[in-house]
């Protein structure tokens, strides 16, 4: 291992950081006569890498100059190709360029032609694993990360990369798995973040802000310490503590202007402090720096919510426009779409994409309840439910969640798990969504209080008696003699 890091050192590398699931690979070198040392701000991108910190996005652009012209005198070296490709992976994902996918595609296979996978190319194979990722594309991901394991088990990153590739699948078993590996080889900052992920998304909130903390202690650098202070605010903002969450973004801004993530997720919890001018603001900005469509259609529906009908049309146009910019480059773009369709368009169009997204082997706790809550608007409720209890059992502790499993149960009847459900959202946060969270305290208002008679009644359909405020379907229920479900 130590003869290897000192090659790794001699030839120069790139790490591609990803800085939305956090994925930093280091690429060895294996030309003999592979590029000269890196100068100026290229060498500290390649320190960086090696201590497993993201690189800025200049010494990115810088990189990709560099090894492009080293490539015109060296067009057979491997390495520097898997490189290449792998940093116009990590600039599609910062900058929202879905062009540099293309141009990364090209690259890898260029490295692949040089010295194909099976030869030892581990660079190139997880390079492909980074870009299937972040095209959503989680089944090749884990094909290529699990044949880049296969030559370098040692290699934290391999890991990493497969623990994306488990989460976007939904295999929270084998991502936990892959997570112990990547500790076991390196405990650094990227580590205990990536560790906040995968705790979070098992819905265990304590250990995953414990890794969280950890993380912005063992942040090495202003971009590797500002990921982990955007990581520590999304979860406070999860947990219904939108003040807390401003704080920790604004210190990652401080570190990072051009971290996008942290200026979308700031004007999420703006909104939810009723600091709406401030938050439209970060929402545009986010958007110029890095145009992804998850942003325009947040703020499309703050601004609804504000009745900014101008403002809301624009964004949503932004949103199918952008989608189709992001799939024409090969970005797997259904999930989004289908949260677009579901509340602004065509339910029927969002169970058709979503049941693609299932049966193609997306089976996260997000797809699950998406396709439950198109189901839902789509008029088939009964279909959904099943799916939403899936997405709590396995899934994180989501305020979004618990709303659509509410919504359903009471458009099913079932009154005592609706008022469960629908009052969980509100407690974990009262500020979900600028437009559900106004809806989910008029659906409370609706059910009124339960029926007497102890938490028998509590459970299921209640279709005996009851207090004041008890649904007026709910009283046509007893007068059938409906049983109690």
């Amino acid at each position: 291992m130590k003869g290897e890091a000192a090659k790794n050192v001699a030839v120069g590398t790139l790490v591609a950081a990803t800085l939305i699931t956090g994925v930093v690979l280091a690429f060895p070198g294996t030309d003999r006569q592979g590029p000269p040392p890196l100068p100026g701000p290229l060498a500290r991108a390649e320190t960086a890498a090696l201590a497993g910190a993201p690189a800025s996005v200049p010494e990115l652009d810088a990189l990709i100059a560099d090894r492009h012209a080293w490539l015109k005198e060296h067009p057979k070296d491997e390495a520097s190709w898997a490189a290449l490709g792998s940093a116009y992976t990590e600039r599609a994902v910062r900058a929202a360029d879905w062009a540099a996918y293309g141009k990364a595609e090209q690259a890898l296979k260029r490295s692949l032609a040089a010295l194909p996978g099976e030869r030892g190319n581990t660079d190139a194979l997880l390079g492909l694993a980074v870009l299937a990722g972040a095209r959503n594309d989680f089944v090749a991901a884990k094909e290529y990360a699990t044949l880049a394991r296969k030559q370098k088990p040692r290699r934290w990153t391999v890991h990493r990369a497969l623990v994306d590739a488990y989460s976007g699948l939904g295999d929270h078993k084998a991502a936990e798995k892959s997570l112990e590996s990547v500790q076991s080889l390196y405990d650094g900052a990227q580590s205990r973040s990536l560790a906040a992920r995968v705790y979070r998304d098992r819905g265990w909130r304590e250990d995953a802000a414990a890794s969280a903390y950890d993380a912005v202690g063992a942040a090495r650098g202003a971009p590797e310490r500002a990921h982990a202070l955007w990581r520590l605010g999304e979860l406070s903002w999860e947990r219904g503590e939108p003040q807390e969450a401003v704080a920790s973004y604004d210190a990652a801004l401080r570190l990072a202007p051009d971290l996008h993530p942290a200026l979308a997720s700031r004007a999420r919890a703006l909104a939810a402090l009723d600091r709406t001018d401030e938050a439209l603001r970060d929402y545009r900005a986010a958007l110029t720096k890095a145009p992804r469509p998850e942003y325009a259609l947040e703020a499309g529906e703050l601004a609804e919510s504000l009745d900014l009908d101008g403002e809301a049309t624009a964004f949503y146009e932004q949103v199918r426009a952008l989608l189709e910019r992001a799939a024409a480059q090969g970005v797997n773009v259904r999930l989004t779409l289908a949260r677009y369709e579901t509340d602004h368009g065509d339910p029927a169009e969002a169970v058709r994409l979503l049941r693609a997204e299932w049966d193609g082997g997306r089976r996260s706790p997000e797809t699950a309840d998406a396709l439950a809550w198109a189901l839902h608007k789509a008029g088939r409720s009964k279909e959904g439910l099943p799916q939403l209890v899936k997405a709590m059992k396995d899934g994180p502790r989501s305020a979004l969640f618990a709303y659509h499993r509410g919504e359903i149960e009471r458009s099913l009847g079932m009154y005592g798990g609706a008022r469960r459900h629908i009052g969980e959202a509100l407690r974990t946060n009262p500020s979900f969504s600028p437009l559900l969270a106004p809806a989910a305290r008029s659906a409370l208002t609706a059910l009124g209080e339960p029926p007497e008679g102890g938490p028998r009644k509590l459970t299921g359909r209640e279709g005996q008696g009851g207090a004041g405020g008890t649904p007026a379907n709910q009283q046509r229920r007893t007068a059938t003699g409906q049983r109690v479900a």
